[in-house]
């Protein structure tokens, strides 16, 4: 943290020697946004410890490979951006899109059944899809303030769709008599695909921050907020296929799981973000 703070001062007092105390630039450029103005924010942590790092010498984790998205499913991981109404409002919009998936494979000794690590007959194949993220949100910003220091406050919503996902199972061995009950190479039953249910998420905060620039249009700046946030997720569904003894023949059911719901009422963060924001 400490190094945090020093890079932090380092770049107000490093401001000083290129800008006017005033709010324009030597070049005679606004320093705070205007009317008209677009802006984006990022997470300034990963950077803050890059440059911490290097300047403490440690070098171990001297890597911006730690600028990862982090968050949930409440509206974080997207894509914000203001703009700005007149000097005192801005107006916010967030965006998420996400798809995702992966697939594995593995080998199976025909003999006895087991997962072999690097040879065998038999493929079985696992895929896998993380679903969708659609995430829509906006709020209105006013802005106090008239140096450098600028404090701001305000509240916004948003509403997602987060789709669970599904699993698919394909299997090498065909399940029959001779594999399930000879062999024992197949089991006696197992699952063939398995569909999450879909997330619907809703929220309401309200937020409060500062930001302090340290060159025309750039600034440093953290924020907190406090809101309600609800979500709703539907069922699982789980197909099987087991092996019928009796009638000699491969049964396929389908089980749905249990519904869930929760809500919120809390902080968005638990301590202050720190964050870059560039207006243009």
């Amino acid at each position: 943290m400490k190094k945090k703070v020093l890079f932090v001062a380092a770049l107000f007092i490093g401001a000083t020697t290129f800008a006017q105390d005033g709010l324009t630039s030597k070049k005679g450029e606004a320093i705070l946004p205007e009317a008209g103005d677009w802006g984006i924010s990022f997470d300034a942590n990963p950077f803050l410890n890059y440059a911490g790092n290097m300047f403490s010498g440690y070098t171990g984790k001297n890597t911006l490979s730690s600028a990862t998205w982090t968050g949930d499913n409440s509206g974080t991981m997207a894509l914000t951006g203001k703009y700005f109404k007149d000097e005192t409002t801005a107006y916010r919009g967030m965006l998420r899109i996400g798809l995702g998936g992966n697939s594995t494979t593995t080998l199976q000794d025909t003999a006895s059944g087991a997962t072999l690590p690097g040879t065998g007959a038999i493929e079985n194949k696992t895929s896998s899809s993380n679903g969708f993220s659609l995430v829509l949100g906006g709020g209105l910003e006013k802005r106090k303030g008239s140096t450098r220091l600028q404090g701001y406050y305000g509240g916004g919503a948003y509403i997602g769709l987060l789709g669970g996902g599904s699993t698919t199972y394909e299997y090498g061995a065909t399940m029959d008599s001779v594999n399930v009950q000879f062999n024992s190479i197949v089991p006696g039953s197992r699952n063939t695909e398995v569909k999450n249910g879909n997330t619907f998420t809703f929220g309401l905060q309200g937020f409060v921050g500062v930001e302090y620039f340290v060159a025309a249009k750039i600034s440093i700046g953290a924020e907190y907020g406090w809101g309600f946030g609800m979500s709703s997720t539907g069922a699982t569904e789980t197909t099987t296929e087991a092996w019928n003894v009796a009638d000699q023949k491969v049964d396929t059911y389908t089980v749905t799981g249990s519904k869930s719901s929760g809500w919120s009422f809390d902080t968005g963060v638990s301590n202050a973000n720190i964050n870059i924001n560039f207006y243009f």
